[in-house]
């Protein structure tokens, strides 16, 4: 039964981007862009301030989300380069994830149109609560380690791979819910939440928040709720969300990006002590049951139980690293062969030595269910093209199926 597991709250469809670098320097030169104005905050109103955004998410090799003014911007930037049409959203491509491995679902989808339909599989179940067509493409831009850029006076390269998006999607914004949604919910055993997000007017996400806890009331007994947090559009609402929403929770989600934007400061992934004080941090910020946090070198719980979740937790690591590795198209093999590639050492390290700052923190005495620590390391991965686009929904698709299969 597809209501078994219920994801939501809206997809999208994307512009998937092909890196040009000789493309993105012709643009540099033809709006002028130096180095001293690169920022990540400037607000995307052009095709100028797109790049500014960009070239600044390049030079420190890290990803992110921002709203877009208009899909004008959207599309005048994306018609430079060539790119391909997918599907997106955290529900959509977590459904996409776990049906490679016969795990079946319903995505709730807030928009539709024909790219919806024609590349939805029908293996996939869908609750939609648009009344008529639309059609909003966010801009997924993907660039590799290393990527260069050189115009102007401007010499950047990336540190890292990662991947941005850029976003004008009204109906994303206003996240309307299906009528129907608490009578699938009350079927569900594993219900995901994502997409506040995109949301910028505080009424508005204080409706959708109390209706969504109307739908909610609906599911059984024992029904795990999953929140993947992501990038927002207004970065003061995160706070709303945690505090009409957290109490519903069962797994608090996040990746390393959104780690660092709620700490507001960098954190060196493969440094016990810095790793150690901001889960400490985060986590009481986000007094999750269960706060989950996944990066490129390792995914860790901290909370409730956390080591009932070491092997959800493998799983969306084995999840996330395929689609690294294949990208789109992979399937149960490729799940397979990639769970056999080597553990990352310094990654494992890391899991190692955090467990144990933990555990001897001074003053915790408390070593009950509830303050449990549980991480697992990455895996080594080489190929020449990475995809880096998607990797968390992924991540989350790879975790909710493990513990999917798992249920008796």
């Amino acid at each position: 039964m597809m209501d078994r597991i219920m994801l939501g709250l809206g997809g999208t469809v994307d512009y998937e981007i092909v890196w040009d670098s000789a493309t993105i320097e012709a643009l540099v030169l033809e709006h002028g862009i130096r180095a001293a104005e690169l920022s990540t905050t400037v607000p995307v109103d052009s095709v100028r301030n797109l790049l500014v955004t960009v070239l600044a998410f390049v030079r420190d090799g890290v990803g992110g989300e921002r709203f877009v003014a208009s899909s004008d911007v959207v599309e005048d930037f994306a018609a430079r380069f060539d790119s391909r049409t997918t599907l997106g959203g955290t529900g959509v491509r977590g459904a996409l994830a776990m049906a490679t491995l016969g795990v079946r679902s319903t995505v709730h989808l807030v928009s539709i149109d024909d790219h919806v339909r024609r590349l939805l599989p029908p293996t996939i179940a869908s609750l939609c609560s648009a009344q008529e067509d639309s059609f909003d493409p966010h801009l997924i831009v993907q660039f590799p380690a290393g990527a260069r850029v050189r115009a102007g006076d401007l010499d950047l390269r990336a540190p890292h791979p990662n991947r941005l998006i850029y976003a004008h999607d009204p109906p994303n914004r206003e996240l309307r819910l299906h009528p129907d949604l608490g009578t699938s919910l009350s079927r569900a055993e594993i219900f995901l939440v994502s997409g506040f997000n995109s949301i910028q007017d505080p009424a508005l996400l204080a409706r959708r928040l109390a209706e969504l806890r109307a739908h909610m009331s609906r599911l059984p007994a024992g029904a795990l709720t999953f929140y993947e947090d992501a990038g927002f559009h207004v970065p003061a609402l995160r706070e709303a969300v945690i505090d009409g929403f957290l109490d519903l929770v069962d797994v608090y989600s996040m990746n390393e990006d959104e780690m660092q934007s709620s700490l507001a400061r960098r954190v060196d992934l493969l440094d016990a002590d810095d790793v150690t004080e901001a889960l400490v941090e985060l986590h009481a910020a986000v007094p999750a049951r269960l706060l989950v946090v996944h990066t490129k070198y390792w995914s860790a719980a901290l909370g409730r139980d956390a080591q009932r979740y070491r092997a959800a937790l493998q799983g969306g690591i084995t999840m996330a690293s395929t689609r690294y590795v294949v990208g789109d198209g992979f399937d149960a093999v490729d799940y397979e062969a990639v769970g056999r590639s080597p553990v990352h050492p310094l990654g494992a390290a890391v899991v190692d030595a955090v467990r144990s700052r933990l555990t001897n923190r001074p003053g915790t005495t408390d070593r009950s269910a509830d303050h449990e620590f549980c991480g697992v390391p990455a895996f080594v991965l080489t190929t020449p093209t990475p995809t880096t686009i998607g990797l968390g929904d992924t991540f989350v698709g790879g975790f909710i199926a493990a513990l999917a299969v798992a249920a008796p």
